[in-house]
C-alpha cells in the first residue's frame, strides 16, 4: 500500500465494542495522528439493526446501505470486523475485504481459530495486514508479544485464564459464595456476560483462543484435533468450600504444550494450590503465562472482558496498520507453519480431586477403593463428610497422579454403582 497522508476506517458490528471504539476513535482523532503521522478517518459505519439506540451520534452519511459495501467500497483502506462468529456475515466480510486488499482488523477469535491459515494465505498474497490482537485476552498485548517480541524464542508451553467471563463466576462463588447462576445472572447485568454466555461457559471461547495462542508459539498451523474441552457448569459450591479447605482454587485454565514434538491443547476447570500465582488472578483479569528459552517464564495480565480493554486491542492493531508496516499475521510465512501432530490427554498424568455422594452404607468405601485399584488410581488422602440428618455422606478422594484415561474410567465406572446419590464430580489438581 502507497503510504497516504490519511486512511479510511469502516467499522462494522456497533454492540457495545463497536460503539465504544466509534468513540474513542473520534475522541483520541489528533493522538492517533502524533503517533502514527497519519489521519485516521472513520469514513463509514454498518449494523445489523441501524434503528437501535446508542449512546452515540452517526452522521447519516457514514451508514453503509450493506455491511459488504466495507469490503469493496474504494474509499475505504481498513475495515473493522465486529459482528463476530466463525462463519456467516463476519467470514464473508473478512474474507471479500482481504480479496478486495482492505487491510482487516478483527476481535473475533471463533473466526480466526477455524479460518486463521485460510485468511493468512489470502493476506499474505494480497500484501495487506490481518490484525486480531483484541481476539485473544481483551486488552492484553499477548499476540504482540509473541509475534514480536518473542520472536528468537523457542517457546515450548503456554497457558492461564483466558476467559473473563468464567474466571469472574468463579472469582465470585469463592469470595461471595454465590452459587453459580446467581453469579451468571450479576456477570450479565455487569456486561461481562453476553446475554448468551454459552461460549464462555462451557469453554469453547478458551478453546479458540488457546488455539490461536499455540500456533503463534509453536509457529504452527492451527490444530482443532484432539482437544479436551470442559466448561464450569459442573462447579458447584460444595466443591469451592472443600477446594477451600483442601488449600485450593478451582480455575478455568488453558494449556497448551509440547511433549516430545506432539501438540496437547486442553480447556477444563482445575484446582491450583492457593499459593500459586494463577489462583490470585480474579473478577474479569486474564493472565497468559509462557514457557521457553532464553525467556525462561513470562507472565503477563490484564483486563479480559469489557469494551474498554478489547477497544485497546484493537486501537493497537490499526496504529499498527497506520504506521504502513505489512506484517505476517502469524508472525512467518504461511508456507513455513507446519502442523504438528496432535495428542489427546488420556496418557497424561494427574493428581485430582474426586467427590462421591453416597448411601451411607456398610461396604461403600471398600468398593470405590477395589474399583480406583483396579484402574491403577491410589488415593493420596480421603475424607468422609456424613450429610446431617440424612443417610448419605460426600466422600472426598485426592488422587495421586494417575493417568487421565485411567481416572476417566474410574468415575464413569463409579457412576453406574447404585450407592452413588448424585453425578461424581473430578477435578484435575494442576500444579503450576
Amino acid at each position: 500500500m502507497k503510504k497516504k497522508k490519511y486512511l479510511n476506517i469502516a467499522i462494522v458490528g456497533l454492540g457495545n465494542i463497536g460503539s465504544n471504539l466509534y468513540k474513542h476513535l473520534i475522541r483520541n482523532r489528533e493522538s492517533i495522528k502524533r503517533k502514527t503521522n497519519i489521519n485516521l478517518v472513520v469514513k463509514y459505519v454498518s449494523a445489523k439493526n441501524r434503528s437501535k439506540k446508542r449512546k452515540i451520534n452517526i452522521p447519516k452519511k457514514k451508514w453503509l446501505k450493506n455491511y459488504l459495501e466495507a469490503s469493496k467500497h474504494p474509499d475505504i483502506d481498513i475495515v473493522v470486523e465486529l459482528i463476530g462468529g466463525s462463519d456467516g456475515a463476519a467470514k464473508k466480510l473478512v474474507f471479500n475485504s482481504i480479496k478486495n486488499k482492505k487491510h482487516v482488523v478483527t476481535a473475533n477469535k471463533a473466526l480466526i481459530s477455524k479460518y486463521g491459515d485460510e485468511l493468512a494465505k489470502l493476506a499474505e498474497k494480497k500484501k495487506v495486514n490481518l490484525e486480531f490482537e483484541a481476539a485473544v485476552a481483551g486488552g492484553v498485548p499477548i499476540i504482540r508479544v509473541i509475534k514480536e517480541g518473542l520472536v528468537t524464542n523457542k517457546i515450548h508451553k503456554v497457558y492461564g485464564i483466558l476467559n473473563g467471563t468464567s474466571n469472574y463466576i468463579l472469582s465470585k462463588m469463592f469470595e461471595k459464595k454465590m452459587n453459580f447462576n446467581d453469579v451468571l445472572n450479576d456477570a450479565k447485568k455487569l456486561g461481562y456476560a453476553e446475554s448468551n454466555p454459552i461460549a464462555d461457559i462451557n469453554g469453547d471461547d478458551a478453546k479458540s483462543k488457546i488455539q490461536i495462542l499455540s500456533s503463534l508459539a509453536f509457529n504452527s498451523l492451527i490444530s482443532s484435533s484432539k482437544i479436551n474441552v470442559e466448561g464450569i457448569k459442573n462447579v458447584d459450591q460444595i466443591d469451592i468450600k472443600n477446594a477451600k479447605i483442601l488449600g485450593y482454587k478451582i480455575k478455568h485454565l488453558a494449556i497448551a504444550e509440547l511433549k516430545k514434538n506432539k501438540l496437547i491443547q486442553r480447556v477444563h476447570p482445575c484446582m491450583v494450590a492457593n499459593n500459586s500465582y494463577i489462583s490470585n488472578i480474579n473478577g474479569v483479569l486474564n493472565a497468559i503465562i509462557l514457557e521457553g528459552k532464553p525467556i525462561g517464564r513470562l507472565t503477563i495480565q490484564g483486563k479480559g472482558a469489557g469494551p474498554g480493554p478489547t477497544t485497546s486491542s484493537l486501537v493497537s492493531d490499526i496504529c499498527s496498520v497506520l504506521r504502513g508496516n505489512i506484517k505476517l499475521p502469524f508472525s512467518i510465512p504461511s508456507k513455513s507453519r507446519k502442523k504438528i501432530n496432535s495428542l489427546d490427554i488420556s496418557g497424561e498424568s494427574f493428581s485430582s480431586y474426586i467427590r462421591l455422594d453416597v448411601n451411607d452404607i456398610t461396604g461403600v468405601l471398600s468398593s470405590i477403593t477395589k474399583i480406583l485399584s483396579k484402574n491403577k488410581v491410589s488415593v493420596k488422602r480421603l475424607i468422609q463428610n456424613p450429610f446431617k440428618n440424612r443417610n448419605f455422606a460426600s466422600i472426598i478422594i485426592i488422587s495421586h497422579r494417575a493417568k487421565n484415561s485411567n481416572l476417566v474410567k474410574s468415575i464413569n465406572e463409579l457412576s453406574n454403582k447404585k450407592f452413588i446419590v448424585s453425578k461424581p464430580k473430578f477435578f484435575r489438581i494442576e500444579e503450576i
